[in-house]
């Protein structure tokens, strides 16, 4: 067997048994992250599997390489209804929030592990970081569903706070090595890897989109391969030009996942799978590079600074990043526990590693096995109890329903519709009722009625029963609100996103919108939309782009029948201040 032969075994099993301990880990509640990484470790060589590796050079290259697509991919699945909302607190504790908890962390391990001062902002700007994927992989695994604020919050933080925490690792690094003075060399360093980074990850991003919308590929399938392309493309035209690459990505990420996109959701699909492909791959790597031994050695004083990093710097950071933003207590002891360290400080902590020449003048070695001790012991304690924090501090809310099946309809290549799989449970809303009662927005067709191994032809007088499967074709950008129909009661304003406004047929009665989106209109349950906006714009024209309020709820016409009939009226959700200015009186404009 030649050696590329065994290699390729012994890769193919290793990814077979990441795979397989991601069951483990729904089970016990730890994020998964945690058996990658021990699954590395007992293949390594002091490991039943004895395998010897210690190629830190290859290790940060296939470390790199995988941030890339993860940093893409997290940029892809932030939606910009959630910059909107949390964007200040969370770019604070992506940036000021960083710096803090790497100054604490820091300087309790200068004390602690009797090194220098820029040694020990060194290892606090590596484990400066919190990752998205182990929170929210835990959430999902334990059925925990946070308010949309705090949850907004977490998503846009984690997933925007690796850049500064690798440009604050490079700038120690560069002045330990000499190459950058403390002072303006710093300042220009941080403003050219921010601002640099930051502009080619935009145009990245807008080039991305215009090349997969223009060209003419002969294979969808080629459509994803072309868009990871461009990503690598992006970060290594940034880093060309001394800008921060992951910076770029990430944003590029977020341009890409938030505009018209042929293929889109295939293209979705194939980079998570590459995000996951990336995470057993580097967290399996970098497993082998730990020798356990050297861990236990290093045992007691990393406890102290992982202690001094989850209990005193997190919390403190927390606190003077987003304290004026009005979180209650509750939210901000939520805030302050999930500071989940994952890829990125193992990463980083093979950057020192690298640099470092044979008599280790960085003290790069301890410097990795500290990090590795308190990245495994973070995703061990945080983890585990993330749930029951959320549960004991009354952040919990009733879960969102997701449709198991959503597929593109790529016949053609800018038919931009989605074929949706609902299943519909014993507390939906839509069990029990007709499908004509079913207050669903313009641009959605019930196409079919699975029950059991029968096929119903969805008619009028169909009624919609537990357990059925309900396929429905959407036009983009409604799915939230016919989520809201064959969803569970809750708030409507806690599951459809403010200010985007949904198409509804006017001959939709007050009681069929009420009971389908738990909301509350002060008008007879049997009138329909027309009938209500032609009340209450009396003796104006009801022309499209009139609008009547009520409380928190917006209806506007969007447009009229022939014979000037009201025909299609759009509904939105009003943000806080708005609303407040409405809830004394409905208003009509």
């Amino acid at each position: 067997m030649f050696l590329i032969d065994s290699m390729i075994l012994v890769t193919g099993v290793l990814l077979l048994l990441g795979i397989a301990s991601s069951k483990l880990s729904a089970r016990l509640g730890l994020p998964v992250l945690v058996l990658f990484l021990l699954v590395g470790m007992l293949a390594g060589s002091e490991g039943i599997g004895g395998l010897e590796f210690e190629d830190y050079r290859l290790a940060h290259g296939i470390g790199t390489l995988a941030l890339t697509m993860i940093l893409f991919d997290g940029g892809m699945s932030t939606t910009l209804s959630a910059v909107r909302t949390a964007w200040k607190p969370a770019v604070l504790l992506a940036t000021w929030g960083v710096l803090v908890t790497a100054v604490i962390t820091g300087l309790a391990a200068v004390w602690i592990l009797q090194i220098s001062l820029l040694e020990g902002l060194l290892l606090g700007s590596i484990v400066g970081s919190t990752d998205a994927a182990a929170v929210f992989a835990v959430l999902r695994s334990r059925g925990v569903s946070l308010p949309r604020r705090i949850a907004d919050v977490l998503e846009v933080e984690s997933a925007s706070n690796d850049p500064m925490a690798i440009f604050l690792t490079i700038g120690c690094l560069e002045v330990l090595l000499g190459h950058v003075a403390i002072g303006p060399g710093l300042l220009g360093l941080f403003a050219s890897q921010m601002l640099i980074g930051s502009l080619c990850g935009i145009l990245g991003g807008y080039v991305a989109g215009w090349v997969a919308n223009r060209i003419e590929l002969e294979a969808s399938g080629m459509y994803p391969v072309l868009i990871s392309s461009l990503c690598l493309l992006t970060y290594g035209v940034a880093v060309q030009f001394g800008g921060s690459g992951f910076l770029a990505v990430y944003l590029a990420g977020v341009v890409v996942g938030n505009r018209p996109l042929v293929f889109q959701r295939g293209i979705r699909r194939f980079h998570d799978a590459i995000a996951w492909l990336s995470q057993i791959v580097m967290f399996v790597v970098l497993g082998l590079l730990c020798f356990p031994s050297r861990l236990v050695d290093v045992a007691g004083k990393a406890l102290l600074i992982c202690v001094v990093l989850i209990f005193v710097a997190r919390p403190v950071a927390v606190l003077l990043s987003v304290l004026p933003f009005r979180f209650s207590w509750r939210e901000l002891t939520f805030i302050s526990w999930v500071g989940l360290k994952g890829a990125v400080p193992i990463t980083l902590a093979t950057f020192p590693l690298m640099l470092s020449g044979a008599d280790d003048p960085l003290q790069a070695q301890l410097l990795f096995d500290v990090v590795f001790f308190i990245v495994v012991l973070s995703l061990v304690v945080e983890g585990t109890s993330l749930a029951a924090v959320a549960s004991r501090l009354g952040l919990q809310r009733p879960r969102d329903p997701q449709p198991p099946v959503t597929l593109e309809i790529n016949s053609l290549r800018h038919v931009n519709g989605e074929i949706v799989d609902y299943a519909v449970g014993e507390d939906s809303r839509a069990a029990g009722r007709m499908v004509k009662d079913l207050a669903l927005p313009e641009g959605a067709v019930i196409a079919l009625i699975a029950r059991d191994d029968q096929i119903v032809p969805p008619q009028g007088s169909t009624r919609i029963q537990a357990n059925d499967h309900v396929i429905l074709v959407l036009r983009p950008g409604i799915e939230p609100l016919v989520s809201q129909v064959f969803g569970r009661d809750s708030d409507v304003r806690g599951t459809i996103p403010s200010m985007l406004e949904f198409p509804l047929r006017a001959s939709t009665t007050i009681g069929e919108l009420q009971k389908c989106y738990t909301i509350q209109i002060d008008e007879p349950p049997e009138s329909t939309l027309a009938e209500v906006l032609n009340r209450r714009l009396e003796g104006k024209k009801s022309g499209p782009g009139k609008s009547v309020r009520f409380g928190p709820l917006a209806f506007r016409v969007l447009r009229l029948a022939g014979d000037g009939r009201i025909e299609i009226v759009g509904m939105s959700i009003l943000p806080d201040d708005a609303a407040r200015e409405s809830e004394s009186e409905p208003a009509a404009e």
